[in-house]
């Protein structure tokens, strides 16, 4: 097998005959002596032309090609029973991997199903209605369901990502993601592939219980829904990085927890067609992807950087409790919105919150503080919605002036112009002023007044750690209990979420055999 690289100009497909006249060059053959020819990776580079950059690989005839394959499912109708709390991507993939071990999955999820999880994130947006356990963060498929469904992670020390992709691939998503160096599946698609995959589960012997939101967990275990009590002798926790409650379970136990750093502050909105521009130097075609963008800067010892980039996306409110504004945002597959989003925050460390913040739970109070703050705010100076949010234009905000009006923005509850430069904590305030006109050195166009910045982006990740064993994967206080995935503390996203779910599935079902 021999591996090479090759360029097209965007627009201008790559044909098979083009793939085999390259393949036979790096083999160092004739076409007709070419076997199988694959591409690998696939990525944009808009530095000069812009371009599709593909990574192929290419067999001689008769060289032996093993390909990748998932392994099976086993029927588990009568298999020993794991219970699994949390239907987000680490415990779906968690249940999958117990069917393909022999193991049977008892999905415990507090939400509802993805279908009707749609009808009560509705309300939430235009009436400003919030279910508790059924929101934008809760309910099957996780925060990840509505979302833009990226599917990328920095980290392949985690796990084979083909093993996430391969059977998300097998449920519906598109075989591209198997190769775009930023896979993306799409809120408008993912649904559907959750509920293959829960289809899946069932089919093979698995269960899935909705309106099961987890009150007490016993070691044995018993975990108890309300009056519902469901057995295993080993349990998942995968319950995301909003479940508060679960945190505070873990407090009455006194079982161990921690504080976690995580990022806050603000999403940010551009017109797509301006991100368009910036990022292909003036030469964008509507045949080319929607632009995305990435950025990292430090500004005074911390990391300021983009989170969860939405092309051609809508912002949307992702608030789990009355009193709170918080923003998310998401993107349909074709990213065809007028509008580009993407959260803008600060890094936070333990101790670099208020001194009267002290505990386990002293990042996730501070978090939930500055939600409430941005809610009151709002509430209190004349909005017209539950949920519309403080927001100010981009160099007003560094500026430190009060923006006179707004730009049209996708948030459906809307915006009230708000002086989030001191709404916000004024260390996260002053890093986001200072990075702002330094991303515009390398986005030129970027630092605007047309950009709109809307308050509050807290949910990045957990601000509370469940500490685990780092061999066993196992709570360091309650053996047999498997902490994973953002609410754990474990992981930042779809792909990780699902890789950390599949090593718990897998380490635990070590101590059965």
């Amino acid at each position: 097998m021999k591996e090479f690289e090759l360029a097209k100009k965007i627009g201008k497909d790559l044909t098979e005959a083009e793939l085999k006249e390259e393949a036979a060059k790096a083999l160092g053959v004739k076409p007709d002596k070419v076997g199988r020819v694959e591409v690998v990776r696939r990525s944009v580079d808009a530095r000069q032309d812009i371009l599709y950059r593909y990574r192929v690989q290419a067999w001689r005839q008769g060289e032996s090609y093993e390909p990748y394959t998932v392994a099976p499912y086993q029927d588990v109708h009568g298999a020993r029973p794991v219970v699994v709390i949390g239907a987000g991507p680490a415990g779906m993939f968690a249940a999958l991997k117990l069917l393909q071990l022999g193991l049977k999955p008892i999905v415990l999820e507090r939400g509802k199903d993805v279908e009707r999880r749609k009808v009560d994130m509705a309300k939430l947006s235009t009436q400003g209605v919030i279910d508790p356990d059924s929101n934008y963060c809760y309910g099957e498929g996780g925060a990840g369901a509505f979302s833009d469904g990226k599917l990328y992670t920095r980290s392949s020390k985690r796990g084979d990502i083909r093993e996430v992709l391969h059977q998300l691939v097998a449920f519906g998503a598109h075989e591209d993601i198997l190769i775009d160096a930023h896979p993306h599946i799409g809120t408008d698609r993912l649904p559907e592939i959750v509920k293959n995959i829960r289809a899946c589960i069932e089919d093979y012997g698995g269960e899935y219980h909705f309106d099961s939101r987890v009150t007490d967990i016993e070691p044995g275990f018993k975990v108890y829904c309300g009056k519902h009590v469901y057995q295993a002798d080993k349990v998942i926790l995968a319950t995301g990085h909003s479940a508060r409650d679960i945190y505070e379970l873990f407090q009455r136990k006194g079982w161990t927890l921690e504080p976690k750093g995580f990022a806050l502050g603000v999403r940010v909105e551009h017109p797509q067609w301006l991100i368009n521009q910036i990022r292909y130097h003036g030469k964008y075609q509507p045949f080319m992807p929607t632009a995305e963008y990435a950025f990292v800067q430090q500004v005074e010892e911390r990391g300021v950087f983009s989170f969860c980039m939405c092309p051609g996306g809508i912002l949307v409110p992702s608030s789990t409790e009355d009193g709170t504004v918080v923003l998310n945002g998401m993107s349909n597959a074709a990213r065809n919105s007028k509008w580009a989003n993407a959260g803008v925050v600060v890094q936070i460390e333990p101790g670099d919150q208020p001194q009267e913040y002290q505990g386990p739970f002293a990042l996730m109070d501070f978090q939930r503080d500055i939600e409430r703050k941005m809610y009151s705010w709002a509430q209190e100076n004349g909005a017209r919605h539950p949920l519309s949010a403080p927001a100010q234009r981009m160099k007003d905000f560094c500026r430190g002036i009060v923006s006179k009006d707004l730009p049209k923005t996708s948030y459906h509850p809307g915006a009230i112009s708000a002086p989030l430069h001191e709404l916000l904590p004024e260390h996260v305030s002053l890093r986001l002023r200072r990075a702002f006109p330094q991303v515009d050195r390398n986005m030129h166009g970027y630092y605007t007044n047309d950009a709109l910045l809307l308050g509050v982006e807290s949910r990045t990740s957990s601000p509370v750690r469940l500490p685990r064993n780092p061999e066993t994967l196992e709570h360091v206080d309650v053996p047999g209990l498997y902490p994973c995935g953002e609410g754990a503390g474990y992981a930042g996203g779809i792909v990780s979420s699902a890789l950390d779910g599949i090593n718990c599935a897998e380490s635990l079902a070590k101590t059965l055999e």
